[in-house]
């Protein structure tokens, strides 16, 4: 038997998920006998032993993932120099401007917009070329205006990146 951890919520069926730890997690509504769930994960044990196997692979794949401490002290000075930057450069442009910049270690995406127009970039982003990282501060930027990934906000980024798709495809050479 595979160990497992349950969490209880207000939903109506069960459901199984393997996180980046490779723990075990099953979502259940609250009422659900304990005899429920655990048949429910025998009857998963493929499943789950798949799902460990994918989880194990893409992490061995990443890119991020053997960096040294010292490494990741570099990319995060190199971006605080160069984000803040490249951000005001854009800003001038397009007119949008954030309420905040912040340097995040995210490993699962390169940048993000809050609902308060807050930009995150990772500092794994420098890993990458310049192109890519001009695109990946424009989309954000986008956002500023867009809050989705609309025909609108991609006409917004083309306006001052027309050739945004080439630039996109140099962040996905690494990532897999």
């Amino acid at each position: 038997m595979t160990d497992y951890k349950v969490v209880f919520s207000k939903r109506k069926t069960l459901a199984l998920e393997v996180n980046k730890d490779l723990e075990v997690i099953v979502r259940a509504p609250l009422f659900v006998s304990k005899n429920k769930i655990e048949s429910f994960v025998l009857s998963h044990l493929d499943w789950i032993d798949k799902a460990k196997l994918r989880v194990k692979q893409r992490k061995d794949k990443s890119p991020f993932e053997n960096l040294s401490d010292e490494k990741i002290n570099e990319l995060k000075e190199k971006a605080k120099e160069m984000l803040p930057k490249r951000v005001e450069y854009y800003s001038q442009i397009l007119k949008l401007y954030p309420s905040s910049l912040k340097i995040t270690s995210a490993k699962t995406r390169f940048g993000s917009c809050s609902g308060k127009n807050s930009i995150c970039f990772s500092l794994f982003l420098m890993l990458y070329p310049d192109e890519a990282i001009d695109y990946v501060v424009v989309h954000e930027l986008c956002h500023i205006k867009h809050k989705n990934h609309g025909k609108q906000f991609y006409k917004l980024i083309e306006s001052v990146m027309p050739d945004y798709k080439e630039r996109n495809k140099l962040l996905k050479i690494k990532n897999g």
